[in-house]
């Protein structure tokens, strides 16, 4: 839930690469369940159901001809600690391959983003004792904290992704491009952290090329 706004990617694929890879490949006749285990970005916070992160990407993917069972693991007000909490229990056995949308929280609070990292780290660890393919989505600090915070805090989900083979996203808000302050207002909620339904479908545009990228991790 920052408000640094740069192009997000996966690690490994370029976004229009893997794009014209997953839309190439074959539509798998046996439905992939995928977990999004966020905070309120993720849980649709402010939104009519509908218009949530979850539903409306759920829509994209079925356009895109992907057979997607997508579970909103959102709570709203989590930071990294409580995703590692529930993430033994929330990847059930049904469960193919997870998102993480995590961190947001932790910025806005100052939490130590080695303390953030550790707790990511633990997530991809109980993933990878799972068997299930993970993209991470990358969250941008602000400059609130200094530069050395925002340093440190930026490097952790490349790192991450690097160090656990995962698929990454650089910047969950990297759909809504480069805008000027009152641009971005207008796919903003009055709180100025969380996005309208006008900025979830966006960030939804940025975010589904990797979504489709890990689906095709799962076939």
């Amino acid at each position: 839930m920052n408000r640094s706004r740069q192009y997000g990617g996966l690690s490994r694929l370029s976004k229009a690469a893997a794009l014209v890879f997953a839309l190439a490949a074959p539509v798998s006749a046996e439905q992939v369940s995928i977990l999004a285990l966020g905070d309120s970005l993720t849980q649709g916070y402010g939104l009519i159901e509908q218009n949530g992160l979850v539903p409306q990407m759920r829509v994209w993917l079925a356009e895109q001809g992907a057979d997607v069972r997508l579970v909103n693991g959102g709570v709203s007000g989590d930071t990294t600690a409580g995703g590692f909490a529930r993430a033994e229990w929330s990847l059930t056995e049904d469960i193919d391959a997870m998102m993480v949308i995590l961190g947001g929280n932790d910025m806005l609070r100052g939490i130590a983003p080695e303390a953030a990292r550790a707790n990511l780290a633990g997530i991809l660890e109980v993933a990878k004792a799972k068997g299930v393919e993970v993209l991470l989505v990358g969250m941008k600090a602000s400059n609130n904290f200094g530069p050395d915070y925002k340093q440190a805090f930026d490097a952790i989900y490349p790192e991450l992704s690097a160090e656990y083979g995962t698929l990454l996203t650089e910047n969950f808000f990297a759909g809504l491009g480069v805008q000027d302050p009152s641009a971005l207002r207008d796919l903003m909620q009055p709180d100025g952290i969380h996005p309208n339904a006008e900025g979830v479908a966006l960030i939804v545009e940025g975010l589904g090329p990797d979504v489709l990228a890990l689906v095709a991790e799962i076939e």
